[in-house]
């Protein structure tokens, strides 16, 4: 795991159109998330705050979070 957690410097264009409670919303899910081990990559922070600032709706959002694991799963499973 990373020893910092700055999500917002690591991806500033992600968090530009959010406003003040959606970006603490979007950062606090996030480092929720860290500090039980997650690590985070531009897919997974791009589709919550996209869902956050109301580009796509829940449903979308499950959407593409269901295929990235998906795809996480597959990767997985290849490298063994």
């Amino acid at each position: 795991m990373a020893a910092e957690f700055d999500i917002e410097g690591r991806w500033p264009e992600l968090f530009e159109q959010l406003d003040a409670v959606q970006r603490r919303a979007v950062v606090q899910s996030l480092a929720a998330a860290w500090h039980e081990g997650w690590e985070p990559n531009r897919e997974d922070v791009e589709n919550l705050t996209d869902e956050a600032r109301g580009a796509i709706d829940g449903a979308e959002y499950l959407r593409r979070v269901r295929e990235a694991a998906e795809h996480h799963r597959q990767v997985a499973a290849a490298q063994r």
